[in-house]
């Protein structure tokens, strides 16, 4: 039988994290105080926490940090791109951390949240202390070319003309960079037209069948602001990220407990990229869900993160 969500869950303390940097970052944590310490490290990047997201553990186990990161959700000032890279998320989860007290911690991170979990656990190997990882995703250039160039088009024919809709045809060529310019823009109509549909191309292709919350989330000005601004910010500078480097440098990590789960048919980041990932990192246990699309709120995922958190609460008790 697939593993259901534990029940709702309020957070016990939350507050403001200052980066010193211009940016304040919301955070909360839930579950057992005396817990096992685990991040949640959220998609997009730009999708900010939802409540939802503290089911996927324990709660009698676990000690569950959730925050949005910069730019996004409650973290404050809203989509801005301002000091907000991949290795300023990076020192944040790293801040947050000592906050805690945490000697180490489990990462937990789908889709963006696999690239940064990645990326956190290789630049702080001796503070993980297992890796819980779905839809993977390591921004290389041919994995941002499927999804924004030439490739999920054409599964989606119907959905990628919308996609397309605000960029003139002679755009066309770079389509990253011709919505870079709209969403960094000065014209706001322009820039909110951009912003919703770079965000409904995702929320209406990231599950297996169409998933009406999904899309309404996505189709919210206010989130597609940020998640869409902050997204792309990341795209054309590659993450700040050398081609191919998570999987490059897997060595870092290879020794850290893993689990990593996909979908076979995620279209936004498809599975041959954990299919690399499991090839560099044979020790990390690889699921792969036949029935699954990208979306966590999947049934086969969710069940098998489910099965990953139970499993690692008890190897790290």
């Amino acid at each position: 039988m697939p593993q259901v969500a534990y029940p709702p869950i309020d957070p016990y303390d939350h507050g403001w994290l200052d980066t010193g940097e211009g940016h304040r970052v919301y955070w909360e944590l839930c579950g057992n105080p005396e817990g096992i310490p685990v991040v949640f490290l959220h998609g997009g990047p730009g999708g900010g926490c939802s409540a939802f997201q503290r089911q996927m553990f324990d709660p009698a186990r676990y000690r569950i940090l959730l925050f949005d990161q910069r730019g996004c959700g409650r973290s404050t000032p809203h989509a801005s791109l301002e000091n907000n890279t991949t290795w300023h998320l990076v020192a944040d989860i790293e801040r947050l951390r000592e906050m805690t007290g945490a000697e180490s911690w489990m990462v937990f991170g789908g889709s963006w949240g696999s690239t940064l979990a990645l990326a956190y656990a290789q630049a702080h190997p001796q503070r993980v202390s297992a890796l819980v990882m779905r839809g993977i995703f390591t921004l290389r250039r041919a994995e941002l070319l499927w999804y924004y160039q030439d490739g999920a088009s054409w599964l989606f024919p119907d959905l990628w003309e919308q996609f397309v809709a605000p960029i003139p045809e002679g755009e066309r060529m770079d389509l990253m960079a011709a919505y870079s310019r709209r969403l960094t823009g000065d014209d706001a109509d322009v820039q909110m037209q951009a912003a919703i549909a770079w965000s409904m191309w995702e929320g209406r292709t990231i599950t297996l069948r169409a998933a009406h919350g999904t899309v309404m989330r996505h189709a919210d000005p206010r989130y597609a602001l940020a998640f869409s601004r902050i997204e792309n910010h990341y795209f054309v500078n590659a993450g700040w990220l050398a081609e191919g480097q998570l999987i490059r440098d897997i060595g870092r990590i290879r020794h850290i407990p893993a689990v990593i789960v996909q979908g076979r048919y995620d279209v936004a980041t498809p599975v041959r990229t954990a299919w690399d990932l499991h090839r560099a990192w044979p020790e990390a246990e690889f699921q792969l869900v036949d029935v699954a699309g990208h979306a966590m709120t999947e049934s086969g995922i969710q069940s098998a993160l489910l099965a990953a958190t139970d499993a690692m609460a008890r190897r790290l008790a």
